[in-house]
């Protein structure tokens, strides 16, 4: 039978091998081990490979995917499209509330934007100049695509996987990693790029030499991605 090292299944396949090592952590992909410790793999997970990879393409959660390969190791195709089909159904639900909601905050800044188009009043800012309206509710909603949120909840999946306790918060949760500031300029990053989709979410990094701690706060409305990003619901309401 034919096996390939890590590196050498992350050239077939075009999945780098920090994320085998992920996949592997996640529990999707299993790999032998040889008499001295390296990783080999055969032939059937390039197979799972692009199985994984084209779930992530319809943005479904790593813990979805996993129980799907759990169904498809059973060899019964019909339980497999039966299961994807009920994701996928939430799937499209869940991206007809997103679009919903930013269909709604479109509209509020075309409003805002009809207001400020107008003249301006003489003298200084003060109450209907338009520059002040009334608080516009917050898109809670990712602009990412598919692929993209799949490859995003991968990266703080692996991020979260490094810290060394947790703690839950009424709106967010509190990590808590080694002292290290290359992980921390990697959570820094990553955060920012997350700021960039996801404006809502709020991040607050705190290294000392004693400890790295991540804060992570969301809007009640966004409990179900803080969820999926970090494994984590926020307690909020009654």
């Amino acid at each position: 039978m034919t096996t390939y090292r890590i590196s050498q299944m992350a050239e077939r396949s075009g999945v780098p091998a920090s994320t085998l090592r992920f996949y592997e952590t996640a529990g999707l992909l299993r790999a032998e081990r040889t008499a001295s410790g390296y990783r080999v793999y055969g032939e059937s997970a390039l197979e799972k490979l692009s199985f994984i990879s084209s779930a992530k393409l319809l943005g479904l959660a790593l813990g979805d995917i996993r129980d799907l390969l759990d169904v498809r190791e059973q060899g019964v195709c019909a339980s497999v499209r039966s299961q994807m089909l009920s994701l996928v159904i939430d799937r499209m639900r869940d991206a007809d509330g997103r679009v919903a909601r930013l269909r709604s905050f479109l509209g509020r800044l075309a409003e805002v934007r009809a207001a400020l188009s107008g003249p301006a009043p003489a003298g200084g800012c003060g109450p209907g100049c338009g520059c002040t309206t009334d608080q516009a509710p917050e898109p809670v909603a990712c602009t990412l695509n598919g692929s993209e949120l799949g490859k995003r909840t991968e990266e703080w999946r692996a991020v979260v996987a490094e810290a060394q306790r947790r703690e839950e918060l009424d709106d967010g949760l509190l990590l808590f990693f080694p002292p290290n500031a290359a992980l921390a300029g990697r959570i820094a990053a990553l955060a920012s790029a997350e700021q960039e989709c996801c404006a809502f979410l709020d991040f607050t990094l705190h290294l000392t030499p004693q400890a790295l701690e991540l804060t992570v706060r969301a809007p009640e409305m966004a409990a179900e991605m803080l969820a999926e990003l970090f494994g984590v619901a926020p307690t909020q309401g009654g």
